[in-house]
């Protein structure tokens, strides 16, 4: 299974996941299976509000799940569509969650959940 992470600053299973899907700087892509961790470069962080490409954001790479603090609506139903599962992250590293993960102890995003827009009161609604 391979698991996407976004990251601010990419350190492996270090890194730190980011608050918010579209706007991270890069990705860190775990396979379950070989537990190889590979970073991604987000290909389209300069997209417009509510216009995030997710195929796009990790070049186009194969992934079964997304774990992130915050997520847009667009970029959650464009995922589900790609037939990936969208988790909700906690506090800490890609290790962390990923443990959290794998004891099923991490939420499935609700499209209740996902930000509503950065700046003009908008924000991330999780935690």
């Amino acid at each position: 299974m391979k698991l996407c992470f976004p990251v601010e600053k990419f350190h492996g299973l270090k890194s730190s996941v980011y608050g918010h899907f579209g706007s991270a700087p890069s990705f860190a892509l775990v396979d379950t299976d070989t537990k190889e961790v590979t970073e991604i470069t987000n290909r389209d962080a300069d997209h417009e509000h509510g216009k995030c490409s997710p195929l796009k954001a990790i070049d186009g790479q194969s992934i079964d799940c997304v774990i992130v603090g915050g997520i847009g609506a667009g970029a959650l139903n464009k995922l589900i569509t790609m037939g990936a599962s969208v988790y909700r992250a906690e506090d800490g590293s890609v290790s962390d969650n990923l443990e959290l993960f794998e004891k099923g102890s991490l939420n499935r995003f609700n499209p209740s959940l996902v930000c509503g827009g950065h700046g003009k009161g908008g924000g991330c609604s999780h935690h």
